[in-house]
């Protein structure tokens, strides 16, 4: 089992659309997961919490920042995206499960979406 809180849908969706083999996609996630889950509490304290369910808090952070976490893990610019997409997708499944697809829409606009599981 995958600890990671990106639904099994979501991430065929973003592998279908990612330039990365879709087999290292669940490998890539596990892998920020893992970074992720100990930044929670500085997640908490710098950025807005789009909401929160039992498996994981969603954030609302600024445009770069996924370049800031591929940097810091190694991971190249396709890797990068591919995780990047998949966030997006969950944070947008999510907010059409809680009626709030419009708003989500809106935030991503203008920033990006990060997962933290827990």
């Amino acid at each position: 089992m995958r600890g990671d809180p990106i639904e099994g849908q979501v991430l065929v969706l973003a592998s279908a659309t990612a330039s990365v083999a879709p087999e290292r996609l669940p490998d890539l996630i596990d892998r920020v997961q893992a970074d992720l889950g100990d930044r929670l509490p500085e997640y908490r304290r710098r950025y807005e919490l789009a909401c929160e369910t039992d498996e994981a808090a969603y954030f609302f952070v600024e445009r770069g920042h996924w370049e800031t976490i591929g940097d810091r893990l190694g991971l190249g610019d396709r890797e990068t995206s591919a995780v990047r997409r998949a966030h997006r997708e969950q944070l947008l499944k999510t907010g059409r499960r809680e009626n709030r697809r419009e708003e989500f829409d809106a935030a991503l606009d203008v920033r990006e979406g990060i997962i933290v599981g827990r």
